[in-house]
């Protein structure tokens, strides 16, 4: 990416969202951030600007297809995108005494982590095909690579939007503009502090916006990380279901029910 890079991220409030905001502001950067949490979105704003970039921030719902399709163009207008960054996300889950999830929490879970994601990306997609350049990063899960009895929800979302992802890859490199799946296994934000079990190989959020930022300027079509958790799970699916199944239920989780369903 070029000094001059005009750069999108949604979710920008909190977590790797943040992070991500934090590790590409720079002098020459121009960068658009968005979050429902507007105070928060502002801290981050003001620190990307400390760091010299120059900053504008939307705090919008990005299940508004109207509203995120006029703010993206807004911002390519006044500098083209060069690269965008679908972050906005929300978790959900099973817990303790909870045997189903709330329908209401599953379609807010679906609407906001996969429709979101695709009001994000398809504004986007149209104007850097017509520029011939340009990247999206969307930000999924490696809980995508399995579904997890703990988050049906959840796990759909992401996986749907691995496979949007990954079916417009193709489409897009024809254009010149690279879509990138990102799949982080656990890092340490207020998203999935609060959720007990086991969390092997945990980060913190700065190591991985450093680590997304890098294979993404190396060009990666999928960023899964770290390796070691991302080929354990692929290698769930060459097991027999009824093994897997055994060994995913006997791990104890209990992720806290939601008040706020956007919690980005």
């Amino acid at each position: 990416m070029s000094a001059s890079s005009s750069i999108v991220i949604t979710g920008a409030s909190s977590g790797i969202g943040r992070a991500l905001a934090m590790n590409y502001a720079a002098p020459g950067i121009h960068m658009a951030l968005s979050g429902r949490d507007e105070g928060r979105l502002e801290e981050t704003a003001a620190q990307c600007r400390a760091n010299g970039a120059a900053v504008t921030t939307a705090s919008i719902d990005v299940r508004d297809r109207n509203r995120m399709a006029g703010w993206i163009r807004a911002v390519d207008d006044a500098a083209p995108i060069g690269l965008a960054i679908a972050g906005a996300g929300v978790t959900a889950g099973l817990g303790i005494g909870r045997l189903r999830e709330d329908p209401a929490v599953v379609r807010n879970v679906i609407a906001i982590n996969l429709i979101g994601a695709i009001n994000t990306i398809d504004p986007l997609a149209e104007r850097m095909c017509m520029r011939g350049r340009g990247t999206i990063a969307v930000i999924g899960s490696i809980g995508a690579l399995r579904g997890l009895p703990s988050c049906p929800a959840y796990s759909a979302s992401k996986a749907g939007l691995h496979a949007y992802a990954e079916s417009l890859r193709p489409t897009l490199a024809a254009q010149g503009v690279t879509i990138s799946t990102v799949a982080p296994g656990f890092v340490d934000t207020a998203l999935n502090r609060d959720t007990v079990c086991p969390k092997p190989l945990i980060m913190s959020a700065d190591r991985a916006a450093a680590i997304i930022r890098r294979r993404l300027e190396r060009g990666d079509a999928v960023i899964a990380f770290p390796r070691l958790l991302a080929f354990g799970l692929h290698l769930t699916r060459l097991l027999p279901r009824r093994l897997t199944d055994l060994a995913f239920a006997a791990v104890h989780v209990d992720v806290p029910e939601r008040t706020e369903l956007y919690n980005e």
